[in-house]
Order: C-alpha cells, then structure tokens, then sequence
C-alpha cells in the first residue's frame, strides 16, 4: 500500500485497481508497449494511468495532539461537602467521568481521553487553556477559515456509494442431479433492462445437503453507484449435457437414447469430446434494494431483499409479502470486515435451450417453468476504496468508524418482493439467515490492501464507468461483444467464433491473442466461441465476450465471426463442426457503433484476401441473399481511446508537435488547442488528467504563444470542469485530485513546470495590471487561482524533494530551496498584481476577492515549508503593505484572513525572522494585526481576532512538539510583546466584549504561565501604573472565569433575553468557556450518547422516527429546540436541555477553567511577592494594593478546595515577606476583607477549607503580634467583621415544631473560633494545611516569642461572646416584640459583646435606647444615652481631643456605672475601617447623646441625674463660648433644681419605681432556670399588674408545649426540687430598695418615706423584703408567736440600669423574733414622730405642711380608734403566760419603747396646740382625749408609766 517516502514530504501511493479487475493489471499490445516513444499522448496516458499517485503530507497541515488532559471534579462549598460525603462524590463522579469519557461519548474532537499529569511540579494547578478548550480539535477550527481548503480522499473510484461481493455456497436440486453446473451473475437494471456490469463466472457442484460449503470459489466483486429498486442480480445456470454411464445425451439428435443406432451413439461421444456442449439451464433475478426506497434516508433496502435494513415483521408494505424466515445478523454492523447475508434463491427458473437475456425478460413470452432447486450466496457489502487507502496508510491498519455494536437484527421478515407489472415471472423467493465469514476481525493488516477483498477475487468492470463525468484514473481497453441472433431459413446447430485479426490480407494468418477466456487467471486466447443454439433457424445466444483491444489500431483492425454448424453427418473418423460463413466487422468504424444499439452484418460464404476492401468485397457471396441477418451489440471500454473526434486530434497534433514531425510553427496544434474548447463535458472530464498533464508540458516548455494557447485553454478547461461536474465546492474534487495526488510534475522526465506557469500567468496579470485588454478570460484565471498556485506549490515542492533526494541521510529534513532569482522575480510580480485584484475588488464587496485572498495566503502558507522564508516573507510584507493599517472592513478581514491561514503552518512557532537578528516575524506582525484588529469598529472581527489567537495558543500547547519546557518558554516570549500592547493601551481591552475578554485573558495566562521569571519581571519593572494595570487584568481573569453554580430552575434562564437581531448563531450553553464548546455541545446533544448512526445503506437498523433530521431525537432536544428557538434562549435553559453526561462534562469542564484560572493568577501573584521582597520590581511598596487587590478578589471568589489547598501557603509567605506593610493602618481595608472572608471560610461545611480559615486567622494573629505586639487591633478588625458576616449568614433554623434553633453554620463558626485558641491541636492543623510548623512563632530580632496564646484565648473568647450575644439575639426573633424585657437584654448583650468596637457598642446601645423609649422605660433609655456619650468621651480623653478630663469621665461614670466597664482602647478608637472609626468619636456627637440623655432623664423624673449631666455640658459651651447655649443651660439647671425641691418637699414622698423580685422555677425557662431577678417597674406597676404581664408573656411561650404554669402566691423560699416536674413556676415579690448607709439588722419596721434621702442619687443594687411567719407551722397566728424573715438581696449592677431586669447574685436573710416585731413596730413610729418634730423648716411659710404631716402621725398614734397597735402588744406580751415567757431583757425593752413613744406623743400635742388655728381646736381636743385614755389602758400593764408621763 505505503510506497516509498519521498524523504517524509511526499508519500507515494501505489496505483489500486479499483473496478477494473483484470484491465487494471494489462499488458499493452506488446510490440508498442516497447515502442510507446513513437505516441507520446499514449505515453503520456499510459504514465498517467499507471504512475503511483503522489501525494503532499504537509500540505493540510499536520497535527499530532497530546492526549486529552484528564480533568479532577472540583468539590466546591454545597450543601454536601463534609469529608466524607466529599471524597464518596469525588470516587463516584471520577469513575462516572471516566465512564462518560470513554469512545462512546460523542466526541468531536480527535483526541482521546488519556490519564495525563495534570501539571508539572512547578506549578500550581494545571494550564486553564484546556478546561477552556476542552473539545479542541485542530481540524474543525481550520475548516472554520474562510476559502480553508478541505484535503479531498483520494478517490480511485468516484461516486461508488457501495461495493458488493458475491459468492456461491451451494446449489442443491430435488432431483437430484450430480453434473457440474457453471453460471454467471452480473448486475442488471430491470427497468431500462441494461447489463450493468460485465460476468462474473462461476462451477459448482451439486450437493445434498444445504449446509455444505464451496470454500475455494472466488467471489464476484460489483460497484454501485447508489441503491435503488431496479439494480438486481441476473444469475443464469448452464449445465454440462452428459449423463451417467458415459452415454451423452441426445441434444444433438433430438431422439430418444432408446432410439439411437449404434453408429449414431459413437457419432454423438466423439462430438461431446470435441464439443462438450453447456446445456441452459435456468435463471433467476435477485433485487437487492426494494422498491419503496426514498432518497432520503439514504436507501433502505426491502424486507425481501438480502441488503434490506431489518424491518419488523409487522410493517405493512404495499404489495403482500409472505413472511419465509427471518434474519439475524451477527458480528459488528457496518465494520471493515462487511456483513454478509446468504440469501437462498429458490425460485429457480427453467428455460429454453436458445434465448437472449432480453427475451427473459419479455413479457409476451410464456411463463418460465420454475425448477426446485435452491442456491446459495453470500453476498456482502464493503467499504469502497478510497476511505481505505487514506485508514490504511495513514495509520497502518484499518480504522472503523464507531457504531452501534451488537445492534442484534431479529425479527424481520423475508417474503415475496411484488411483481412490477407484468415485468415477467416472480422475483426470487429466498430464505436468509446469518453468516459469520472468515471471522468478522476487524483490524486487517494494511498489506492485505484497501480492503478485506483477497487478490483471486474477481472484480467485475461496471459498464457505467465509461458514461460518468468524471475522469479515468486506470487504464481498461476491452470491447465487449453480445452476438445476438443469427436467421437462417433452416434449422442449424449453429455456435459463433469470435477473434480478433489485425488485417485482411491473409486469410490463413493466426488471429491475434486478444480474447479472454471464461476461467479465471487463463493466458489471453485467439478466439471463443459462443453456447451452440440447437436446432433453430433464429439461433439465439446470451454470450458476452471480452477482448483486449491493440493499443493502436488501424482501419484494417477487425473482428471476424465465423459460425460454425455441428453436423451429426460428417464423417466419424474426423468430425468437425461445419463452417457456414463469415462476418467481419472493422475497428476504425466502431464509434458509431458504440452510440447505436445494434449492429446488423451480412454473412459471407467465404473468405477471399482483402475481404474488407471494395475491391475484394466484390467477389464475395453472401447467405440469405446478403441480407443483415446476423445482429449483434459492442461495447467498448477504453481509457486510451477517446470517442470524441477534437480529442483525438489534440492527441495527435500533440504527438507531431512533441516528436517534431509538424511545421514549425504549430498552428495546427493551436487550432487543436483552441477546438478543446468545444469538446463535449463528459469527454473532456474523462481525459482531463492526461489532457491538462499534456498542456502543462506545453506550457512549461513550448513557444510563448503556444504557451500564452495551453494556459488560456487549461483555464476554460478547469472553468468548465468547475462548473459541469456537480460537486459545489469551491475547489472541484476532481481538479484537488489532480492536484494532490495525480500531478507529479512528469515524474522528473521534463524540467518543473512552475518556471513557465509564473512566467505565462505572471505577464497576463502584468497586461492587466498595465490596462490591456486580456478578455473575460482572466476572471477565470482569478477564480481558478487556487488551482495554479497549488500547482506551482508542488511543482516547486516536488523539484526540492528531487534535487536532494540522494544527498541527504535518510532522517535529515530537506533544507528549503532558494528560488533562482528570475522566478522569485517573476513569482513576486504575479503575486503583486493578484494583491492588487483582491484589493481592488474587495472594495467592491466581490466573493472573488476574498477566495483569492486564501488562495495566496495558502500560497505562502506552502512556500513556507519549501523556499526559503525570508523569501516569503518578502511576499508577506508586499501583501502587509498593501493592506497596512487600519483599512476598510471587508480588507482588513481579509487580512485576518490571511494571517489565520499563515499561522496555521506547522511550524509556525519556529518561523525565523526578516533578516537573521530578528525573531519569528510572523508573530510579531500577528500581534501587531490583532490588536489593531481589537480596537476596529467591526465587533466580528474583534471576536475573530480573539478567536485566531486562542486557537493559535491552543495548537501549541496541545502539540506533541512543543511539550519541552524550553520550547513553551519560546513560545510564550513569541507572544509576550501582546501583553505589553493591552497594558499601553488598556482602552482596547476594555472595549471588547466579555467573551472576546475571555479569550484574551487566557492567552495571557497561558503565555504568563510558561514565561520564566526574568521576562515576567520585565513586564513589572516598568512603572508603577503598569504594573497595577496588569494586576488588574488579573482581577479581570477570576472575575470573568468564575464558576457560578447554576442555579436549579429553569425558570431563571428566561430573563435574560438579549435584545431581538443579536439571536447567537449556535447556542450558548457555556458563558465561561470558549465559544467552540458550543457547537461541540450542539453537535454532541444531537447525536444520541450510545454511538452515532452509520452512514451505509446496508443492515444498519434505524428507527424512522430517530433518523430524519428536522426532528429531535428526544423530549430533551425538542425542549432544548423550543428553548433555541426564543430570542437569546438563555444558557441555563439549554444546559438543562443537555444529555446529564454532556451537563456533567460541562459542569466538569467550568469547574476546572474557574479552578486553574484561579490557581494561574495565584502562582503570578506568589512569584510577584517574592520579587517585591527584593524590591526589583516597580510596585507601591507602601500598600503592595497588587498583592492585596488580588488576594481580596480570590477571597470573595466561589473557589474549590484545590484552589484553597494552594492559597494558604501563599497566604503565609506573603504575610512573612511583607507583614508590616499588609498589617499597616494603611492596608487596613485589605486586612478587614481578609479577616470577613477568613470567617466566612471558617462557616464552611468543607472541614478542609475550614480547617485552612482557622489557620489563616491565626497567620493574620501572628503577624499582629509580631509586627505590633499585640492583637488589639486586629481583635476590633475581627469583632467587625463577625458582626458582618452574623448579618449574612444563618444562624439559626427551624425545628420542626416551629422554634428556632442554633444553626449548622454558627456551630462550626464556633468550632473554628475555639480552634483558634487551641494550643494542643496547633501543630497538626499546620500540617495539614502545608504551612511550616514554626510558622505561628512571632520573634523579633533578639527578642522574645511574642506571641501569646492567652492573649489568642482572650481574642477567641472575646469572638465567642459576640457570636453566643448575635445568636441569642437571632433565637429571640419572633417573640422579641412580647418578651421586652429578653429583647432589652440581647440588645444590651450584643452592646457588651462588641464593646471593642466603638462603632458597633454604640449602635446596639441605640437599639437599646429605641427599644426602652417604646417601653417607656425612660430611666434605662437616657443610661443608654450616657452609655454612649460615654463611649466617645471616653475616646476622646484618650487622644486628648476635646474639653473633657477624667474627671469628667469619673462624674459620668457615677450617673451610669457602665461607662467604666467598656474601656476604649486608643488602638480601638482610632482603626478607620471602611465606614468604622474616630471620625464618629466628636465632642458633637457626645453632647448629642448627653443632651438625649438630660431629655430622657427629666421624663424619668430624676432630675438629681439632670444636673450632673447637665454640669458636663456647660464647660463645651463655656469652651466654645457659646453664651445664649449657656445661660439656656443654666435656666434649665435652676428649673431642674426647683423640681428636686419640689419633690423633697412633698408630703407624699416621691418614688421613681417599683421594684419586684421574681424567681422562675422550671425547665422550660430554660437558661432561667431556678434564677431571680429584681424588676425596675413604673412606680404605678402594682403586684397585680406585673403578675399579669408576666404570666402574659410566658404563658405564651410555653403554650404549645401543653406546659402549665403556676404562680407561687408567697414569698417564702422556694426548694425547686419538691416542686412538681414539667410544671412552671413563678414567684413575684414586691422589694424595697436598700439606701447607701441604712442598718438592715434594726428590727424597725421601714417606712420608706422616713429614710428618704432627699437629693442623693438614686441608685439601689441592694434590696429587702420582710415575710411574716410562725414556728408552730400556722399561716397565722398572734402577736405573740408572729415571727418576722427579712430577706436582702444584692443585684448584677445597679438600678437604673441599661435593662429593666438584673439577676440576683447574693441573697441573705435575718428572722426577727415576736417580741422583736414588737417592740420594732413601735420603736418605728416613735422614730416617724420624732423625725416630723425635730426636722427644721426655714421660714415660717412652711408651717402649713408640717401642720398636716403632723396630724396624720399623730392621728395613726394616739387616736382611739387605733390604739389597737399599742395596746396589742401590751395584751400580747405583758399580760398572762406571754409576759413569763420574755427574757428579763427584751421585757424592759419592750417597756422602754412603750415609754419613749408615750412621751414623744405627748409633746407632739403640745407642738399641734401651738401650730392649730380655731378649726382644728376639735381635733385637737380628740387628740388629747385619745392620748389620756391610751395612757390609762398602759397603766394597767405598766404602772410606771403615769409617773413617767
């Protein structure tokens, strides 16, 4: 197959016989196969049939891909991404991919999947260009090129759709006959009733049994053009006419055996031997395609016929068919090895011993008896030709297209196909069933050539290869003669000789060997005789008889016929068949022969010389008085002679010109040369190979105006072949054949053409050029420029080849050719003018022009690989010239074009320089185009340009040359000078699209990526702005590639609508990837995933619904049709449309793009750090904003956990080499992006990225501590973005009752925020995460580790706090607007838990502050107020900024003690964080919250707080001189003065508020649980009230949970345990605020009123209530065994506070005994008494309310009606038993009280006389009586006390 290589460029192909089968292989008549020199067109027809085909390896380019990169899911952060469920996704989807991966998959891309290292050690993750061009496929994107030329398949046999074999298996009879049968099959048209092809003979041998094999026939090979109903095979049997016993039959006699006399026995026996006659037998006709075929669909075959797709039984036809059997195919359908069907024909017809095949035919003829026999065939289909000669020499052996495998057919049926009309008998019946032949292998060694067929098969000629409009490629000589009958006016046995003589002169010479014979293989014979029809006057016969033709021939050549009658009556001794006469029919007149159907000849008696010619045919005597009664039909096949007359005479005209024999100016050749245009097409298209070859050698060495003839005649030849053959392309097939394989320049017989074809073209386009006239001719020439230039190309190509074929070793490379200068010259100047056509006529907009611009690019493009290339860059630059700058649309695409073609050249990266210092002056042009391109207004064009670059990029790096790391370093330098471009003109960039971005920002990586760092820093040192610029192309990089997860609904998709006329010419399922993926998806989402269809006709199965290709193939396609069919169908609806395997690459595909992008900038930002540390570079070494910028990007990008994996350790070294820059205050923004996404990495499901957050913060912790000393700042960098990242995500999720409960994200928030802090595990999370154990040590130089984990345990529980205060926060949610008193709390614990941050103290303090002014709870809103105007005054007494000292801060802190709590760091105050920081902190803003305060205060009514806050509001003013401000506050100061007077003065005292103890007792409290507080109420909230509205708001809460809930009616101590289980109890005491100095163990009873301590503060944190009880376990009893409990208890903090609730930490208790009780009760009122008498009261307009208070004290002593008081005691414990029981102490106590009260009643009446007017004179009198009668009743008790008073 493979021929020698002609040194790797050119391959040649051995001549392959295709359908000639023995004319392939023929010997010329050999005296002028010798002697051919003397006709020099048959030489050159004879070479041009015969020469091997040569053919241009480099010509379409060659590309070895590297095996496809296999991809690794990415697992990003989802809803199941833990470790576990991590790696059994990433296990399931690998092999899932590698499944899917496999060659099933609809792969349009020529490269396999193939485990290949994903990257190399020096990088981070692998090159993002194959995710991004993850179906790259070289041939597909140059088919994209405009004018791309295709490489047609060598075809050595046109248009032949299908290649059938046939071969006899057995022949079994029911008679059982034992002869030998003999046969012939051909291919045959039923309807115009034509021999298609010519005889295929076979023998075979009857056989009993079916089964038997015939396993040495030969088979019979036939071509088809295409299937369709009338194409049949005509199968005719003949048998041997002897019979057993050696007796031969009586054919000749016509008698009975019985019958025959002994002589006439003998008689008959000699004339068997002589003649041993070949009985007909029978015949049959088997259609091989049905009648119902339809164009479409390719031709399928019918049920009854043996090529016939496998239809189920069930389908009903037209016509009825009997089901006979069914067919089952096993073995691969469709592959090389064929598929072969036996088909049994048992619908055998007899027939009679003389007929023609046309009157089998016949209708009228009488119905053929059938014969019951059955034959066997085997008939198979095969791969034609011409796609085995390209499988088999490209690769060595044969290749199969991908099918269906063991797609089993069953179930079809076989049956009767309809009889067409009256068109004679019944088609064949015959049963099928499989066949297994010679194993189905279906790799064949490449030495068994083209295809499976074996060297004895026999290849029948198909006669339609004569009538075809397309060229010869073989040569086949043969005429075929048909005698058909002979009329005589007797019966005769008459048979016919046929031969071949070359004159007439001597009848008795020996005709020439010329016939062939009937068995395969045998020598040429002189003659063959015909069947003998027996007994007829019309002998008919059915005989096709072949004969090679002389390969000249003259008018005496003829053929001579003589018939020959078997006579049963000549003598026995010699018999011999009787001469009847002759018919002689000459050569030179079969022309018109060929044309007509039939020929009829007279039949001359006797031969007489020169029998042809007038003179003799005058003495000849004729049969049948010379009627034409012999009729009979020729066929000639001939690639030597042509019919037509003009070519005949080109031909010899040729001859005389080449051998000199003509007049010396050949004007007879021009005449000839000129009449080639008037040849007919079908002539001229089958000789055009030898007819073009035959101009080209006039053209290359004729006389010009020969010259100037051929050239003008190839091109109307080329024209006209152009436009009568029916292929379309731009480029016919039959002229790229020529071309590529047939042209081989004259094999080296005659010097190259090129020089004479550029010179005869170049100075046509030279007359043009100059204004001549040069006729229609040359827009001929233009368009068929591509043929001309290919020409010239291998002429040149194959003259390199030739000139150092010997001189190099056999691997060396030929080196180029350096043109003579003369040819460059003239080859310069074609070129010139051709520029200057495409010019002018693209300004017209002509198609011609564009086709012409890729003809001379692929002009260049070939001469680059032959002459050398600086000479081809002289044509490049002419061309660049022309077309420089930016210029009109349609040139500039041209010279896209262009460049696209050239940079399509195999060694396009190697490409030298202009001149020997430069480098690659392609791509350097290239560059400088594209971007030129980029800014030009045609938005085509950009994506074109973007596009040439990406594919360019790609077939670098995925070409098996350019693997080695140095030759990706050479390329990437090539392309480098681009970046530097987009960075000087970054306008361009931002101009194009986002895809077109794309496009450029992966060729950027990809050259970045393989650059070596010496170049990269190049790129860096030139100025700051540069520098930023291409940083900021990288940000452009991971926001544009960034994998967004799509999102689950296809519903999303339909927003986004592109405006209407922009509909995308392929569906866009991928905004990320290369825009190619689309079309790879379209075509794969086409195909079904399992294979794709085969395109034979043959036993393919195809369901009619799947096959037609206007309908979906699935529910799937049609949705995703409906989808495409809207304006900008949107991407999501079409991936959802997508096959889940096709969805699964894509995703697959985005994943890893996203991922190696990602990882790419990563590795440039990592190398530009390091370069930074050595300051070589040009960066803001003060901020480093490329570093932060970039790394703030990836942080906020949705990244995988690979990209994580490799982020750390960068993170890590970055902060080692420029901490103290990145941890400045100027960097602060970055550092608090850092530490959000730090956080929000450490919510991450994925415990890997988890783990790796935990490790970052502790990276930022060290650098704080190393560079600053300490994490103050960073605590507050921290503790704001906690509070950001709590707003973003979810801390709490539903139960399934309806609560909330804490969420997955905030417990593994707060399991990372404890890892931080957690000493132990430290080292092994290092590990883990790559990052070097000794990185959290923090040593200055000569210094300590400053690091502390006590400090990182603080920062860790300071985190905490904040999140356990946001989470109870967020678990309150819904009952917050019932529960005030909780939601207070939260607001206040949120408040305290980010009191680090002043911003963020301040803002939940105001929350605080709303939500009491809602409560009405005025006191605690105006502490929030203080609160905060403590917070800024704080902070600016710390920078000394403002008028306030300490001192200042001291007084406010005595108003609300908080203000100390919340200490403000400098450090804190002063972090200016995007929106955080001092400049909130001004005196403004405190006087702001304080003069809130003083409003909220004096609402509260403590207006002792008023003053103070209003005393710190006076020195601002003072300070800023503000007198109105001031003497305002002062007027306001006197006023809130009188109303402290105002409230001291009150007979009423005045209380602020209410307090209650209440205690909850119960699990469902939960953190309440058995836990007291002390409520601060309105002061007119009764117990009742409180009671209510507590019950209100826990009722509620435990409502659903069936729980119920008691309140405790006392306020005895409570022992939760003896409480019943599952119940709630509340207990509510009303409590009395304990003053600053009061003696809580005196046994008084309190009167509140009494120790009122006039304008103190009124600040309580302690307070008491008193329980009465009794020993002797009574609920009540008398005085005397009433004992009394007081309780203290001391709060969290003091009221007012910033809540309404503070807990109780301490409570302790004292009992008072009876006794106690009394003698405090009245020590109480002598107290009370005694205080009204002695308090002074300056002036005497106050008598008034003393005068009342008074009255009231003394009415509630001494007035009869209450003397109960002090009369029950005396009855109680100085009477009777009670009276013994007192120690001696207590009694005297006791009497001593008694005394005491008795005289300070009396002076207290005293005091009342003096103050009473005349109106109280009565009370007073009432008074007096009440004392006297009191006193008599205590005498009785105690006598002493008449004394005392």
């Amino acid at each position: 197959m493979e021929g020698s290589q002609l040194k790797n460029r050119f391959r040649r192909i051995l001549r392959h016989s295709g359908n000639g089968g023995a004319a392939a292989h023929l010997k010329l008549d050999p005296l002028l196969d010798e002697n051919l020199e003397q006709w020099p067109h048959l030489n050159e027809l004879v070479q041009c049939y015969r020469a091997d085909w040569v053919k241009d390896e480099k010509k379409y380019g060659h590309y070895q891909s590297i095996g496809q990169v296999s991809f690794q899911n990415q697992i990003y952060e989802g809803p199941d991404t833990d470790v576990e469920t991590e790696m059994r996704l990433a296990n399931a989807r690998q092999e899932k991919a590698e499944d899917a991966t496999d060659d099933d998959m609809p792969s349009t891309s020529g490269r396999q999947f193939t485990e290949a290292a994903s990257s190399d050690t020096k990088h981070f993750g692998p090159s993002p260009l194959p995710a991004y061009e993850p179906s790259f496929d070289w041939q597909n994107e140059r088919s994209m090129i405009y004018g791309q030329r295709a490489p047609d398949s060598h075809v050595a046999h046109y248009a032949s759709g299908l290649k059938i074999s046939v071969k006899v298996i057995s022949l079994s009879f029911q008679a059982g006959l034992v002869e030998p049968f003999y046969g012939t099959i051909c291919l045959y048209n039923r309807e115009r009733r034509e021999k298609l092809s010519e005889d295929f003979y076979f023998r075979v041998l009857p056989t009993d049994s079916q089964d038997a094999k015939i396993c040495f026939q030969p088979r019979g090979i036939f071509f088809l053009d295409a299937p369709s109903a009338s194409i049949c095979l005509l199968i005719q049997l003949e048998k041997s006419a002897t019979e057993e016993g050696g007796v031969t039959s009586s054919v000749y006699s016509r008698k009975e055996p019985a019958c025959l006399t002994e002589r006439e026995r003998q008689k008959l026996q000699v004339w068997s031997r002589i003649m041993p006659y070949r009985e007909s037998f029978a015949w049959a006709i088997v259609p091989l395609f049905d009648n119902n075929i339809n164009a479409s669909s390719g031709g399928s075959a019918s049920p009854s016929s043996p090529l016939a797709r496998s239809v189920s039984g069930s389908s009903s036809y037209d016509g009825g068919f009997e089901p006979v059997s069914k067919i089952t195919l096993h073995g691969k359908l469709g592959s090389s090895s064929g598929s072969s069907v036996v088909v049994e024909i048992s619908n055998l017809n007899k027939v009679k011993e003389s007929y023609t095949e046309e009157s089998l035919q016949d209708p009228k003829g009488k119905v053929h008896k059938p014969v019951r026999g059955i034959l066997r065939l085997e008939i198979e289909k095969h791969q034609t030709g011409p796609v085995d000669i390209e499988n088999v020499s490209e690769s060595g052996s044969m290749t199969n297209e991908s099918v269906d495998p063991g797609d089993n057919i069953a179930d079809s049926s076989f049956s009767k196909c309809p009889s067409n009309g009256s068109d004679g008998p019944q088609s064949s019946k015959f049963k099928g069933y499989a066949c297994d032949v010679r194993g189905s292998s279906e790799n064949k060694p490449a030495t068994q050539g083209s295809s499976d067929l074996v060297s004895d098969d026999f290849q029948a000629f198909d006669f339609r290869t004569t009538t075809r409009n397309e060229p010869f490629l073989q040569l086949f000589h043969s005429l075929y003669v048909y005698p058909l009958t002979v009329s005589l006016s007797r019966k005769r046995n008459l048979f016919v000789r046929v031969e071949l003589r070359k004159d007439d002169s001597d009848v008795r010479r020996q005709p020439l060997e010329a016939m062939y014979l009937r068995e395969p293989g045998a020598p040429l014979s002189k003659w063959v005789h015909t069947q003998i029809a027996i007994g007829a006057r019309v002998s008919c016969y059915h005989d096709e008889i072949k004969l090679l033709l002389p390969t000249i021939w003259t008018p005496l050549h003829h053929l001579l016929f003589t018939f020959f009658h078997i006579d049963l009556q000549t003598r026995l001794e010699a018999p011999k068949p009787v001469v009847i006469g002759y018919a002689a029919l000459p050569l030179s007149t079969h022309a018109q022969y060929v044309l007509r159907a039939e020929i009829s000849l007279p039949i001359m008696k006797d031969l007489v010389p020169h029998y042809l010619q007038d003179a003799g045919k005058e003495r000849i005597d004729y049969l049948e008085d010379g009627k034409n009664i012999f009729r009979l039909r020729l066929r000639l096949c001939s690639s030597l002679y042509p019919t037509n007359e003009r070519v005949r005479d080109f031909f010899l005209e040729y001859d005389r010109h080449t051998l000199r024999t003509s007049p010396p100016w050949g004007s007879e050749l021009l005449e000839a040369i000129n009449s080639l245009k008037n040849v007919d097409s079908t002539a001229l298209l089958q000789f055009l190979h030898p007819i073009l070859n035959m101009l080209l050698n006039l053209i290359g060495n004729g006389g010009e105006t020969l010259q100037v003839a051929a050239f003008r005649a190839v091109v109307n030849i080329l024209t006209r072949a152009q436009q009568e053959s029916v292929d379309d392309n731009e480029r016919n097939r039959f002229l790229v054949n020529y071309v590529d394989y047939a042209f081989d320049d004259f094999g080296g017989r005659q010097p190259p053409v090129y020089p004479g074809l550029s010179a005869v073209w170049g100075s046509l386009a030279r007359s043009k050029a100059k204004g001549y006239r040069v006729g229609p001719v040359y827009d001929d020439v233009l368009a068929m420029a591509w043929f001309f230039l290919e020409l010239i190309v291998k002429s040149m190509a194959l003259e390199q080849t030739r000139l150092f074929y010997h001189i190099l070793a056999l691997d060396e490379d030929i080196p180029p050719m350096q043109l003579k200068e003369n040819v460059f010259k003239s080859i310069l100047q074609l070129y010139d003018c051709l520029l200057t056509e495409v010019h002018e006529r693209c300004k017209k907009g002509l198609n011609l022009a564009k086709r012409l611009n890729s003809s001379l690019a692929f002009f260049c493009y070939d001469l680059l690989s032959i002459i050398e290339p600086r000479q081809v860059f002289e044509l490049v630059s002419l061309y660049l010239d022309k077309f420089s700058g930016v210029c009109q649309s349609a040139l500039h695409d041209c010279k896209l074009t262009f460049l696209q073609i050239l940079c399509d050249h195999d060694l396009f990266a190697e490409m030298p320089g202009r001149d020997p210092s430069d480098r690659n002056y392609l791509s350097s042009v290239l560059i400088q185009e594209i971007f030129l391109t980029w800014d030009h207004d045609d938005l085509s064009q950009r994506a074109k340009a973007a596009r040439m670059l990406v594919v360019l990029m790609c077939k670098h790096e995925f070409d098996v040359r350019y693997q080695k790391t140095e030759d990706k370093l050479y390329i990437a330098q090539r392309y480098f000078p681009l970046i530097g471009q987009i960075l000087d003109e970054m306008p361009v960039f931002y101009n194009l699209s986002a895809a077109e971005k794309r496009e450029v920002l992966i060729v950027i990586l990809q050259i970045v990526r393989n650059l070596d760092d010496a170049s990269l820093v190049k790129a860096w040192q030139q100025s700051i702005a540069r520098t930023r610029l291409f940083f900021k192309l990288m940000e452009e990089c991971l926001t544009l590639f960034e994998h967004r997860k799509p999102a689950n609904s296809m519903l999303l998709g339909s927003t986004s609508r592109s405006p209407a006329g922009e509909g995308p010419a392929s569906p866009k399922y991928s905004e990320r990837l290369s825009p190619a993926i689309n079309t790879y998806l379209s075509e794969a989402s086409r195909q079904e995933p399992q294979g794709t269809p085969e395109n034979g006709y043959l036993w393919q199965r195809v369901n009619s619904q799947l096959s037609s290709p206007s309908q979906p193939y699935s529910l799937r396609e049609a949705l995703a049709q409906a989808q495409s069919s809207r304006i900008g169908a949107s991407a999501q609806a079409l991936r959802e449309s997508l096959h889940p395997i096709l969805r699964q690459k894509l995703e697959l595909w985005e994943e890893n793009l996203s991922a190696s992008v990602s990882l790419q900038v990563l590795e440039i930002t990592e190398k530009f750090s390091m370069m930074a540390a050595t300051h070589s570079i040009a960066t803001e070494y003060g901020k480093l904003d490329c570093i932060t910028a970039i790394l703030m990007n990836n942080f906020s990008r949705n990244q995988p956990l690979e990209f994580w994996k490799a982020l750390f350790p960068v993170f890590n070294s970055v902060f080692d080499l420029h901490g103290a820059t990145l941890i400045a205050r100027e960097n602060d923004r970055f550092l608090k992006h850092a530490a959000f996404h730090l956080l929000r990495l450490a919510v991450f499901r994925n415990d890997s990225i988890r783990k790796r957050a935990v490790v970052g913060i502790q990276i930022l912790v060290r650098s704080s501590f190393y560079y600053l000393t300490q994490t103050a700042r960073l605590r507050v960098m921290l503790t704001i973005t906690l509070s950001e990242l709590m707003s973003e995500i979810q801390v709490t999720q539903m139960k399934s009752d309806g609560s909330l409960e804490e969420s997955g994200e905030a417990r593994r928030l707060r399991k990372s925020l404890e890892e931080i802090a957690n000493e132990e595990k430290s080292v092994e999370l290092l590990k883990e995460c790559g990052i070097p154990e000794n990185s959290l040590v923090a040593f200055q130089e000569g210094s300590k580790n400053e690091w502390s984990w006590e400090e990182v345990k603080y920062l860790s529980n300071n985190l905490l706090l904040a999140l356990d205060a946001g989470l109870e926060h967020a678990l309150l949610g819904p009952s917050m607007s019932m529960d005030r008193y909780a939601a207070a709390e939260s607001y206040y614990k949120l408040a305290m838990a980010f009191a680090p941050v002043p911003d963020l103290h301040i803002m939940w303090l105001l929350h605080l502050c709303d939500a009491h002014q809602e409560m009405q709870s005025w006191a605690e809103a105006a502490q929030c107020a203080v609160a905060v105007a403590g917070v800024v005054m704080q902070a600016l007494v710390a920078r000394n900024d403002g008028v306030w000292s300490k001192d200042h801060v001291a007084a406010l802190r005595k108003i609300c003690p908080m203000v100390s709590s919340s200490e403000i760091t400098c450090e804190a105050s002063a972090a200016e964080v995007e929106g955080y920081g001092a400049s909130k902190l001004t005196v403004d803003s405190a006087m702001k919250y304080l003069q809130l305060a003083n409003k909220l205060f004096s609402q509260a009514e403590l207006f002792h707080f008023c003053a103070s806050v209003l005393e710190l509001v006076i020195p601002v003013y003072k300070s800023r001189q503000v007198y109105g401000q001031l003497a305002k506050s002062h007027t306001l100061l006197s006023n809130i003065y009188e109303s402290i007077l105002e409230q001291e003065s009150s007979p009423i005292p005045f209380t602020d508020a209410t307090y209650y103890r209440v205690g909850f007792y119960g699990d469902r409290f939960g953190k309440l649980d058995r836990k007291e507080y002390v409520y601060r109420e309105p002061r007119d909230v009764r117990l009742g009230d409180i009671m209510e509205k507590l019950s209100h708001i826990y009722e509620a809460k435990l409502d659903g949970n069936n729980q119920t809930m008691h309140i405790i009616p006392d306020s005895r101590q409570v022992k939760a345990e003896e409480l019943q289980p599952g119940v709630c109890y509340l207990q509510i005491t009303a409590v009395d605020p304990v003053m600053e100095n009061e003696d809580l163990g005196s046994r008084r009873e309190r009167i509140f009123s009494l120790s009122t301590g006039g304008a103190r503060a009124r600040v309580f944190d302690r307070f008491l209530f008193d329980t009465p009880f009794t020993k002797n376990g009574k609920t009540q009893g008398g005085l005397e065994d009433q004992w009394k409990r007081r309780t203290v208890l001391q709060t969290e903090g003091s009221f007012p506070a910033l809540v309404n609730r503070l807990l109780v930490i301490k409570s302790e208790s004292l009992e008072f005994s009876p006794v106690e009780n009394a003698i405090g009760m009245i020590e109480t009122r002598t107290a009370a008494l005694r205080n009204e008498l002695e308090e002074p009261r300056s002036t005497d307009g106050d008598q008034l309310p003393r005068l009342q208070s008074l009255q009231r004290i003394l009415q509630g002593s001494v007035a009869v009606q209450v003397n109960s008081g002090v009369l029950s005691v005396c009855t109680a414990f100085l009477s009777g038993e009670p009276a013994t029981r007192l120690r001696s102490q207590e009694l005297q106590q006791l009497i001593a009280a008694l005394l005491e009260f008795m005289a300070v009643c009396k002076r207290a009446i005293r005091v009342h006389s003096r103050l009473i007017g005349d109106e109280d004179q009565e009370f007073h009198t009432q008074l007096m009586n009440g004392f006297q009668s009191l006193t008599a009743e205590l005498s009785h008790y105690i006598p002493a006390i008449l004394s005392e008073l």
